[in-house]
């Protein structure tokens, strides 16, 4: 027999679980944009170091919407512009962890400059998530 608590419990981790594949499709639409973004640049010649920044960073935005009404649903009524800063910050913050991961992964390990950013998602999704949803939009 299933308690209040127990079912209360796995209710929100349903509705977690359920979030979470919410970010992961805004997250795979993000990527396969950042993708495009990178490759196409890496391949016509610009360094894997802006191509990364500038994939990175274009597809914040679309992200930021994407996730302020699909993931997070947040009220109209909370500020925008202070979301907007706390998730660019995330952002930011792994972004930065990105270009330590893929110098150490291309540099120094000696990975392939196509290869490094993928594994970097698999350290910057799950960190993107939870601080995007116990800090930027909670």
């Amino acid at each position: 027999m299933i308690m209040n608590n127990e079912l209360t419990f796995y209710q929100k981790l349903k509705a977690l679980f359920i979030q979470f594949l919410s970010f992961g499709i805004v997250g795979v639409i993000k990527t396969m944009a950042f993708f495009a973004i990178y490759y196409g640049l890496f391949f016509a010649g610009v360094h894997y170091v802006l191509a990364y920044a500038i994939g990175f960073i274009a597809t914040v935005a679309g992200a930021f919407f994407l996730n302020r009404k699909f993931v997070f649903k947040s009220d109209e009524d909370k500020s925008k512009t202070k979301q907007l800063v706390k998730m660019f910050a995330v952002y930011l913050a792994t972004l930065f962890l990105g270009f330590g991961l893929i110098y150490l992964q291309v540099d120094i390990v000696g990975i392939s400059a196509v290869i490094a950013p993928i594994l970097n998602y698999f350290v910057t999704i799950p960190l993107n998530f939870i601080l995007n949803k116990y800090w930027a939009f909670r």
